[in-house]
């Protein structure tokens, strides 16, 4: 970023741009850092299991029912 500023205030108003977008930055990290966080609870883990679980199991049940009607 090879930038020619002709005035102080550009380069004041510049600094202010780039440090608003380092502090969304860093407030998306967080976020992103919660959200793993919350992800790796062993609540969420028995939920996305059991999930899992009533899927398989109701692709089972569905494949059994077909295949005994032929």
């Amino acid at each position: 970023m090879n930038t020619t500023y002709s005035s102080f205030e550009q380069i004041e108003n510049d600094l202010k741009r780039l440090k608003l977008e380092r502090d969304i930055a860093w407030e998306e990290l967080k976020l992103v850092k919660n959200e793993y966080k919350e992800d790796l609870k062993p609540l969420n883990w028995v939920s996305s299991v059991i999930k899992l679980t009533s899927k398989y199991g109701l692709v089972v049940l569905l494949k059994k029912m077909f295949t005994k009607s032929k």
